[in-house]
């Protein structure tokens, strides 16, 4: 299949092509929506024959480099079109392209009548081309041309209805903001390419050999991925983006969070993963990170209104999860959290999705209520997501989550295994305040305008689909204490050897407590139970709603951080541009040079013009001066 691989990347270009330059003229919505599927679900299906010629090698021959053709060339520098086919690329692949082939479906149903409904899918296959070239790429600047391909797209789908204005500016700070996270991405591969004479990924991770464990370079480089794995994945500080994202059509809302951009941070954190185990600094403040941001964005989950953006400080916080794994040294626990988290958040966002739809674009969860009845098969899928993400068993995000909580035991100990149950428990009761708010008790709407309805079937099969892999997919990462195999460590083994080497070198491993593991298991499910009920108990019947106080008011306003940021950043610096960079040094310097020279160049065109007489002995004579002074030029020299 390698010899057709190169049609994974391709076919989603061609879908964006085909969309984009003949959509409008197409017009048949079923034609524009089957096209664009078909650029995504081929991939899939390509993804997995080649995952099972994968499997059919030896663990350690599981990574094929396949080369296009030769990129960028300059003296010692050259950059070729590499993909990297191995475990760890292969699985990222097969998350992208498969939930990305749900949403693609779900989109035909959900985007019906948009009046840029070809533009919009256009946008999506262009969306899944560069997730695909960033997960696959063997070499820094491919992937980083990924990284900022998502950046775009992002852009153009969280803005996707601009003639809101709350919509233009959600997508232009998801752009700017993340461009800082991009900024420490481009100097870290300065550093590597100085330091260690190419761009190439498994070259830069077979060079790290030469330099010892906690050495400051391996550091300053590991903290300026941080940087952008930071952005692109919405942790502290630069998660201020995502929630805000939620302006865009729920699809986009869906892409983003469960399968393609915010997914690449901690893909570029597994994929160094040998980086990180030689700085154990960095790691450790991978996992201040990730810890932080789970149980800070938990807290605003549990005041906020908007049913997107619930999930959006959800997603956050699961994000934060998935940085506590990389930081612990989980490698294969991050990824696995980041495919069940593909499931049910997928499975959650097109579920408020559905919700949304049905109640006429209604997204306060205040004027819901009694949705049960009316929307059964999305209640009921979007139940399964929320159970799933809330760590019951034996539904996947039970598997994934608890791994983390006892693998943080292992590492840090009890506190910070508290804190990681905090947020655990935190994250059930705001998923299940969501639910009860959402479908149960009493509508809350008027009755008489809105009459709640159940989604087509091009949107509830994606959800039911969904709803199945949250249920089963944990099951490829069974813990060896059930006596089971762990499939998804075994195939992600051969990826991660070197760094587990290292982190068995600095910190051995005593022998497994399989009882410290039950008990941490057993508290964590109790909580996530107690949890739920205590949210269904105090929501389920909520009729009147409190305008908020105190530290409710707090978290309801997000920490106030978005105006804090405003108040030290955006202000300041609008402030300056209007002063300085607008006022002087745009209109006056970079203006004044551009207009300058214009105008020189017309005065002097306005006096040389004057020559042009139409008069042939004008003419005649010009041309014998001319030969005179070029005569005597030639004596004189």
């Amino acid at each position: 299949m390698t010899d057709l691989f190169y049609l994974v990347t391709i076919l989603p270009l061609a879908g964006f092509l085909i969309n984009g330059l003949f959509g409008s003229r197409i017009k048949n919505e079923k034609l524009i929506g089957t096209i664009s599927t078909l650029a995504v679900l081929i991939p899939f299906i390509i993804g997995v024959i080649q995952f099972t010629e994968l499997l059919n090698l030896a663990p350690e021959s599981r990574s094929i480099l396949i080369t296009y053709y030769e990129w960028i060339t300059a003296g010692n520098f050259s950059v070729n079109v590499s993909y990297l086919i191995d475990p760890l690329s292969i699985t990222m692949l097969l998350v992208v392209t498969g939930i990305g082939t749900l949403i693609h479906i779900y989109s035909i149903g959900y985007m019906h009548g948009d009046k840029a409904f070809a533009k919009f899918f256009a946008y999506m296959n262009l969306f899944i081309f560069a997730m695909l070239n960033l997960v696959l790429a063997d070499n820094f600047l491919l992937i980083f041309l990924g990284w900022e391909g998502v950046g775009l797209c992002s852009y153009f789908l969280i803005g996707f209805w601009y003639e809101q204005k709350f919509t233009g500016d959600a997508a232009k700070k998801a752009f700017i903001v993340n461009r800082i996270g991009d900024f420490g991405f481009m100097i870290a591969m300065f550093f590597i390419f100085s330091n260690f004479n190419t761009l190439e990924v498994s070259k830069f991770i077979d060079g790290l050999a030469g330099y010892q464990i906690g050495d400051t370079l391996l550091l300053s480089i590991a903290l300026l991925l941080l940087l952008g794995a930071a952005g692109k994945s919405a942790q502290i500080p630069l998660y201020v983006w995502l929630p805000d994202a939620m302006a865009g059509p729920t699809p986009v809302s869906a892409l983003i969070h469960a399968a393609t951009m915010v997914t690449a941070g901690v893909y570029l954190l597994a994929r160094t993963s040998l980086l990180y185990a030689m700085s154990p600094l960095a790691s450790q403040i991978v996992f201040a990170v990730g810890l932080l941001t789970a149980i800070f964005a938990s807290t605003i989950a549990l005041r906020q209104y908007d049913i997107k953006k619930v999930l959006a400080y959800s997603t956050v916080s699961q994000l934060g999860f998935m940085f506590i794994a990389i930081g612990i040294g989980a490698y294969w626990v991050a990824i696995f959290h980041l495919i069940t988290h593909a499931f049910f958040k997928g499975l959650l966002f097109l579920g408020s999705g559905s919700v949304i739809h049905g109640m006429h674009h209604e997204q306060d969860i205040r004027e819901m209520g009694g949705l049960k009845s009316k929307m059964k098969i999305t209640y009921y899928t979007f139940l399964i997501g929320s159970l799933a993400i809330a760590g019951i068993p034996p539904l996947s995000g039970f598997f994934s989550k608890d791994l983390i909580v006892f693998d943080t035991y292992i590492a840090f100990g009890i506190p910070f295994v508290v804190l990681a149950l905090a947020g655990a428990a935190m994250t059930s009761f705001y998923m299940f305040r969501l639910v009860s708010l959402t479908f149960y008790g009493k509508p809350r709407y008027d009755e008489k305008k809105i009459h709640p309805h159940e989604s087509s079937s091009s949107m509830t099969i994606p959800l039911i689909i969904l709803a199945v892999l949250s249920v089963i997919g944990g099951f490829i990462g069974l813990p060896g204490l059930y006596g089971f195999p762990n499939l998804l460590k075994d195939w992600l083994a051969p990826v991660f050897a070197k760094s587990i080497v290292v982190l068995e070198t600095l910190h051995p491993h005593g022998e497994h407590s399989l009882t410290a593991e039950l008990i941490i298991i057993a508290v964590s499910v109790l909580i996530s139970v107690v949890a739920i009920i205590l949210a269904v108990k105090r929501y389920s019947n909520k009729e009147k709603f409190e305008e908020s106080a105190g530290f409710s008011k707090v978290l309801e306003n997000k920490y106030y951080v978005d105006e804090a940021y405003d108040k030290v950043i955006v202000n300041p610096i609008e402030k300056t541009s209007e002063k300085f960079l607008w006022n002087i040094f745009d209109v006056k310097i970079i203006d004044g040079a551009v207009n300058g020279i214009a105008r020189y160049v017309s005065n002097i065109s306005f006096d040389w013009r004057r020559i042009q007489t139409g008069v042939i002995q004008d003419y005649a004579g010009i041309s014998v001066a001319g030969i005179v002074l070029i005569l005597l030029y030639l004596l004189i020299v």
